[in-house]
């Protein structure tokens, strides 16, 4: 056991380039296989149901399910800064009544927001403009995958506390696992028993009560001081409210996000289904580029937070650039890739012609702006670390989800075509990344950290 903390505790100190990425690519990998999910499910369902089917889980769903998963994951953004910086400093009771909070708000969450989608989701459906011949396909498929909620959000919420204390392989190992089974049984379920996107929805069901099931089990066997102890399971008012504080302004600003999207994906509703379905199968394929920049903000939050709770302000800086280099050097060749090879990734989830004009259409226009958005990330994953969580809800706010909106309602009608919806994108990044630079640079909490400890540092002399 010592030696399994040995190995975690080594986020506060050596090479902070060698210890960010041997963080970094295990949840790079785990984000892999968990984008396989959906992945898996559109392209069992592309190739066997028809592309109705594949527009519902691949596009309207999947919109309307990130919107209430990106809240509660960007909530459980909290747990983990907290816990991080619990766990650098030590303060095992703390880590203690922090595990047994953010697990006890998982299950209340994952009942409540089962209700919400079941209930729910018919009129977000129809309120989105899907077309009637993919209504059908999407209502079937978001109420199965909306009875799976509880675990999906243990999941998350327990693959969060080991990244916390630097435990990025066990959360890949459990993903592997599931993630295959969801593979097996949505070509037995749909390709064998010809199920359709019922059969793609119990597929992902099931394999996430498995993943939940595993990383529930890490939790309770270790030793270290974030055992959980389902009897001790309670919510601690005073852990909740640091959590709060900083879960809920990430859960806002994953609201946002996945509002402007889903009033994007209302504009593109409104282009033809083949649009709809391009839209759907585009978003599959950039995926591998965002599950690998989402993994590094995740992996800088966590690097910040340790090391934010051990003092140790001057790797936090560090750890900041070094992610900044990271993100640009992976976007190149992610983005060369897929605007190289993206073409063969389309033909995986559907063979009609029309359909693949429009993605190839889409990867030329938006890989090469990819570059606008990794400041965005960086910055805001460095910023929670420290439990400066508000700031980046204001500019992500303004800069990106007000003027999507702002785009698709004035703008797309003039520019009625999948590329002038696609335009908000870079644009938004864009203005946003210049905020944060500024903010990061002239006004955050990590600046008035920095003055306070030159001033000390002059006032010692």
């Amino acid at each position: 056991m010592e030696q399994e903390k040995a190995k975690v505790n080594r986020i506060t100190e050596g090479s902070i380039f060698g210890q960010l990425l041997l963080f970094f690519f295990p949840i790079l990998f785990g984000t892999f296989f968990q984008q396989l999910y959906n992945t898996a499910d559109a392209m069992v369902v592309g190739r066997f149901v028809g592309k109705q089917a594949l527009a519902a889980v691949g596009g309207t769903t999947s919109t309307l399910i990130n919107l209430l998963v990106g809240f509660f994951v960007g909530l459980s953004s909290g747990a983990t800064v907290v816990i991080s910086q619990f766990y650098g400093a030590k303060k095992s009771d703390k880590v203690h009544w922090a595990v047994h909070t953010s697990i006890t708000f998982s299950v209340i969450g994952g009942i409540v927001f089962m209700l919400i989608g079941i209930i729910g989701s018919p009129f977000a459906l129809r309120a989105m403009k899907t077309p009637e011949d993919v209504l059908g396909h999407a209502m079937i498929y978001i109420r199965i995958y909306f009875l799976g909620m509880t675990a999906n959000l243990l999941y998350n919420m327990g693959a969060g506390i080991l990244r916390a204390v630097g435990d990025s392989k066990r959360p890949l190992y459990f993903l592997i696992t599931s993630c295959l089974i969801n593979i097996v049984l949505d070509v037995l379920l749909v390709a064998v028993l010809r199920l359709g996107v019922a059969g793609a929805a119990i597929a992902t069901i099931s394999s996430q009560l498995v993943s939940a099931v595993l990383v529930m089990t890490a939790l309770m066997r270790t030793d270290d001081m974030y055992r959980l102890e389902w009897r001790k399971l309670r919510i601690d008012k005073r852990m909740l409210g640091r959590i709060v504080r900083i879960g809920v302004p990430a859960g806002m600003q994953s609201v946002m996000y996945n509002i402007s999207n889903i009033i994007i994906q209302a504009g593109v509703n409104t282009l033809g289904t083949d649009n709809v379905t391009a839209w759907a199968t585009y978003g599959k394929v950039d995926g591998l580029y965002w599950m690998m920049i989402n993994a590094l903000g995740i992996s800088v939050t966590t690097f910040v937070g340790q090391n934010y709770g051990a003092g140790r302000i001057d790797r936090v800086r560090k750890g900041a650039g070094a992610c900044m280099v990271i993100g640009v050097v992976l976007t190149g060749i992610v983005g060369s890739a897929l605007y190289c090879w993206g073409h063969l990734l389309v033909s995986l989830f559907t063979t009609d012609a029309q359909v693949q004009s429009i993605c190839i259409k889409l990867i030329n226009f938006m890989v090469p702006t990819f570059f606008t958005y990794i400041t965005i990330e960086i910055l805001s994953g460095t910023l929670r670390g420290v439990g400066d969580a508000w700031m980046p809800l204001i500019i992500t706010g303004i800069g990106i989800c007000a003027v999507r909106v702002l785009w698709i309602t004035f703008a797309l009608p003039h520019f009625h075509h999948i590329l002038g919806a696609a335009f908000c994108y870079p644009l938004t990044w864009s203005l946003t990344t210049v905020a944060f630079i500024i903010y990061y640079q002239c006004f955050s909490s990590l600046k008035r950290i920095r003055l306070k400890s030159i001033l000390r540092y002059c006032l010692g002399r």
